[in-house]
This record gives C-alpha cells, sequence and structure tokens, in this order.
C-alpha cells in the first residue's frame, strides 16, 4: 500500500507529501523562513506596503487549529469544533488546519518576527472551524453546517482545503447562502492528478484552485478540469504544524489554496467595497502563465487563469466589471415551507393559498356538475333507444378521436460524474514562472 493510501486507510485523510521536522536553533528556524520560496516569488515586502490583510476574517474548514502557536499567537478567533462542539482553536491530532492557518496569517515569531513562517496577509485573522474526519467524534455535520457557519460568524474568504465526496441539498443551500452574503469561498481542485474536480471545487461560486511549482509547472497530481480558476505555489511548501517547533513540508493544491485564500484577504482588506466576484476578477485578470505558455486558451483546464500574481492584483489598474465577476452564480432547490404555505404567504405562481383553493372548489363543482348531466343524459338516451340515423355518438363519422403521436424520448441530458457515495472527506496536502525575490522581510509593526 502506498504512503498516501495507507492514511487514507489510517485515518480517512490524504496530507499529500507532509513531513515534519522537529525543533531546532534559530539559525535552522531562519531556514524555515528562507524555505518559503512562495513569499520570495510574490514579493512579500513589497505586497505588504500595500494591503496585510487586515481587517479580514477568513474561515479555515480544517482540523482545529493551535491558535496558541508562536507564529499564529493573537491572530487565531476561538471559532468551534464539530468534532466535539468545543473551541476551534486548540490543538487536535492533526497538523493540515494549522499548517493552511499559518500559510494565510502566520507572522513568524522571536526577534522582529524573523524565525517560523510567515503568510501573505499576516494581520488576517483566522476563523478555525473544526470538521471531524470519517470515523473521529459524534457529530453529523457536514460542509453546509461548517459553510453557514462560518459565514455567520463574519468570515469574508472561506478556505476549504478539503474534498467532500458528495454534496447534498443543504450543501448546495449553503454555498448559495455565502454567495447572498457576498463571502468566497476558495476550494482545492484534488491531489489524484485526475482529469477532474471534487465536487465541491467543481460547484458554481467556488473558486477553484490547482498547483503549480517553482518554475510555474503544473503539479503532476493537482487535478484538471474545465471549472479550474486559478493556481499557486503547491510544491515543496513550509507551514507550521500544530505542535510548536515544528514545521511541515508539503506538496499539494491545500497550500495552493490557503495562498488564494491569502491573496483574496490582502484584496478585501485594500478594496473593502468590491464584492466577492470582483475580488475573483482582480485575482484572474492579474494572473499570469509560464514561458512558452503565454497564448494557451483560457481558462485552461490545468491552468485555470493563470497563476497568482498578489502584487499586480493590488496595484494593477483593473476595471471592478461586474458584481459576480467570473463566479457563477449557485442556487439552491426551493423548499415547500413545512406545513406548506400558511394564509397570507404566496406561492412561486404570486396566488395566496385561499386563492388556490378556491379555483379547486370551482373547479370540482364545474366537474360534478358535466358528470351529473352526462348520467342523466346516457339514462334518457338508454329509455328512448339510440339517436335517429342508426349509431352515431363518438363513432360516428368525422368525430373519429385522433390516435397519439408516438411518444417522444426525452435527448439526452448532459453527462454528469459518476455519483459519489457519502464518505470520506478527502483533505488535500497541498501549483507562471515566479521570478526570485530578495529575502522576506516582515511587515512593519509585526
Amino acid at each position: 500500500m502506498s504512503f498516501t493510501r495507507t492514511l487514507r486507510a489510517v485515518g480517512g485523510v490524504v496530507v499529500a507529501g507532509a513531513l515534519l521536522f522537529g525543533a531546532a536553533p534559530a539559525a535552522v528556524a531562519d531556514q524555515d523562513r528562507d524555505d518559503q520560496w512562495p513569499l520570495k516569488a510574490f514579493d512579500a515586502t513589497s505586497i505588504w506596503k500595500e494591503s496585510t490583510g487586515k481587517g479580514v476574517t477568513v474561515a479555515v474548514i480544517d482540523d482545529p487549529i493551535n491558535g496558541s502557536h508562536p507564529d499564529l499567537t493573537g491572530n487565531v478567533l476561538p471559532g468551534k469544533s464539530f468534532i466535539d462542539g468545543g473551541l476551534g482553536d486548540h490543538k487536535s491530532t492533526g497538523d493540515h488546519g494549522t499548517g493552511m492557518a499559518s500559510l494565510i496569517a502566520g507572522h513568524g515569531h522571536g526577534g522582529g518576527n524573523a524565525d517560523g513562517v510567515m503568510g501573505l496577509a499576516p494581520d488576517a485573522h483566522i476563523l478555525p472551524v473544526g470538521r471531524p474526519q470519517v470515523g473521529v467524534g459524534v457529530d453529523n455535520s457536514g460542509p453546509g453546517e461548517w459553510i453557514k457557519y462560518a459565514v455567520d460568524q463574519g468570515a469574508s474568504v472561506i478556505n476549504m482545503s478539503i474534498g467532500p465526496s458528495y454534496l447534498s441539498d443543504s450543501d448546495k443551500s449553503a454555498l448559495a447562502y455565502a454567495a447572498q452574503k457576498d463571502v468566497l469561498i476558495v476550494a482545492a481542485s484534488g491531489n489524484d492528478g485526475e482529469d477532474k474536480l471534487g465536487d465541491l471545487a467543481a460547484s458554481p461560486g467556488v473558486v477553484a484552485v490547482g498547483a503549480v511549482d517553482k518554475t510555474g509547472k503544473v503539479w503532476s497530481k493537482s487535478n484538471s478540469g474545465r471549472q479550474l480558476m486559478l493556481s499557486a505555489p503547491g510544491v515543496e511548501i513550509t507551514s507550521a504544524s500544530a505542535t510548536a517547533g515544528q514545521y511541515r513540508l508539503a506538496n499539494g493544491t491545500s497550500d495552493a489554496t490557503a495562498y488564494v485564500s491569502a491573496a483574496a484577504a490582502l484584496l478585501r482588506s485594500k478594496f473593502p467595497d468590491l464584492s466577492a466576484g470582483q475580488i475573483a476578477n482582480r485575482l484572474v485578470k492579474s494572473a499570469g502563465l509560464p514561458s512558452g505558455k503565454a497564448g494557451l486558451p483560457l481558462p485552461d483546464s490545468h491552468y485555470g487563469y493563470g497563476f497568482i500574481q498578489p502584487l499586480k492584483a493590488l496595484t494593477a489598474e483593473i476595471p471592478a466589471g461586474s458584481k459576480n465577476g467570473p463566479l457563477k452564480t449557485p442556487k439552491a432547490e426551493p423548499k415547500l415551507p413545512a406545513g406548506g404555505y400558511q394564509a397570507g404567504e404566496q406561492a412561486e405562481s404570486g396566488l395566496s393559498a385561499g386563492a388556490i383553493v378556491g379555483i379547486a372548489v370551482g373547479v370540482l363543482a364545474v366537474v360534478s356538475i358535466v358528470v351529473i348531466v352526462v348520467v342523466v343524459s346516457r339514462k334518457k338516451d338508454g329509455r328512448n333507444g339510440p339517436p335517429p340515423g342508426g349509431p352515431g355518438g363518438f363513432d360516428a363519422p368525422g368525430f373519429a378521436p385522433q390516435q397519439p403521436g408516438p411518444y417522444q424520448q426525452p435527448g439526452p441530458y448532459p453527462q454528469q460524474g459518476a455519483y459519489q457515495q457519502p464518505g470520506a472527506y478527502q483533505q488535500y496536502g497541498a501549483s507562471g514562472a515566479y521570478p526570485s525575490a530578495p529575502p522576506v522581510q516582515p511587515p512593519p509593526g509585526q
């Protein structure tokens, strides 16, 4: 059994390429910062002169997050754990949530915050939404509850580095609820190397993210599909572990998703009047492609519109565009209120319940009268014999009923992905060419 399959079989979760290395002296801690190549590629020092994500809350739906980690202290809200109903900012057995939070809003530690890892939006707040793994905890909640909780708690960006294998009607309604509340949802495309996105990433209103490496080349295991919107660094990514003093090294679309969520937080902080769709528009219009891919028709199933360039997204002259931008509007299935429509409520047809009942009664009365007339007429005909001229009625010439035409089969329905039975929530471990840049300095005030 492969390493990835072993993780899936044991915990119902995949953390692609995750490695841990223990606490180390300051020189090695500095190496952790040096290993954060995306910050250099993004020119984070220049980015933080434009925005640090201050005033923005990013919900991280993942493992509970260690809010007392030295690289995250002060940036993690209490949140909620849907595993046991407790708080979401307490350390759990999983490292993944803490790692994603650190890529978004880590601020480092030590003198001048020069040690540990920095997030791309170091002044953003993280709302931890701890979701249960398969077979862990007793909570029966799903993506819909997690998303709705994050929206109701004031998150304007939701990071979902996970891939539910199935979305229920209530989950889809939650996506529509988030869109109605102007919340941007960013989701990982998946780490299977397949030409198919997960149900969540493929949903309308969701920014689906793939992973690229340092050269801007698509990571070989990054899932692709026509709904893919953006790509971001997801190869050899250093992030915080849930255990203080330890760090992770990972490949995968999870990390790429966290970077896109962080970029969205930077934009929502600098442009608070832009809608979620207009934020996505700035990310799309400023995205780049590696050399040799300049003429690629967009969106591409592997790159989307390209890899994010946060500094350009923050500084370029980009028209706001329509409210929805590149996002499709998610729609929830309409549901009849419990107990049906009450007096005074309007049905979708615009008629009140009383009017509908009145019409039904009137139709019933007319039908009853017709039946009585027909019965009386037939009895009379039975007494008087057949009408003059011999057999007639509906069998008379010229009144033969029209034969119905052949039944028309409906045209073929659009092919959909195979139905996925509810099962494990796959957690995606975290990708153009990014230019080299000078060492990254913490933003002022850190």
